[in-house]
């Protein structure tokens, strides 16, 4: 196929998760004490957190690569029509999934890492979490069910489906493991979206195969 830009910028997607991973790995090294098997990878970005300025060092491409990325999935399923319609609102809903996650989670940062909820902008940073919980689950299943009906998007259910069971392992995990294994399973979690968003971008550059569907 003869790529164009916009199948380019899907490499954006790798870039994020290249971003988000190495914040998520190396940002401890500025935290004393943090302890990755026990606490939230948000922990690492909160307001009073020591490690807040390399975070946002090492994850300064993360949300803008993932809202390039996804805008330029959705523009381009939109653009040629590819797989079904119900497919197409799956990428939308995931794209606007990423939007809100960006922009919720500059405007209501977590205050204090592991500690009570109790001000505004702390319950402003778990509403976002509870709806970006919301439209990514929704946007994944609808994916799933679409993807296993039309033959040539079988390949993204079952990725879709992969990053969907990372995501109900951390949801469910974080209340059945004991406190001190809560960060293993919530990486489960946080990184499905991310390395989603990242096989969208490798579609999208590979031009979706060239095999749309009806």
């Amino acid at each position: 196929m003869k790529r164009k830009l916009i199948n380019y910028l899907g490499l954006t997607g790798l870039i994020a998760l290249i971003s988000y991973a190495f914040a998520v790995v190396f940002s401890p090294l500025a935290y004393p004490g943090y302890n990755w098997m026990e606490q939230a990878v948000s922990d690492l970005s909160a307001e009073s957190a020591p490690s807040r300025m390399l975070w946002n060092q090492l994850a300064a491409l993360y949300d803008v690569c993932s809202i390039l990325c996804v805008s330029c999935v959705s523009a381009y399923v939109c653009d040629k029509k590819i797989f079904t319609k119900p497919f197409r609102i799956g990428i939308y809903i995931f794209t606007l999934m990423n939007w809100i996650s960006g922009i919720g989670y500059a405007m209501f940062p977590l205050a204090d890492g592991g500690k009570e909820i109790t001000s505004i902008q702390e319950i402003g940073h778990i509403a976002v979490t509870a709806l970006v919980v919301i439209l990514s689950i929704a946007s994944l299943l609808i994916l799933i069910i679409s993807g296993f009906k039309n033959k040539p998007a079988r390949g993204i259910a079952i990725l879709a489906l992969i990053a969907f069971i990372m995501m109900m392992v951390g949801a469910i995990g974080q209340s059945a493991v004991p406190p001190e294994y809560f960060g293993i399973v919530e990486r489960f979690s946080v990184f499905s979206a991310v390395g989603f968003t990242a096989v969208l971008g490798l579609y999208l550059f590979n031009g979706f195969g060239e095999k749309y569907g009806a």
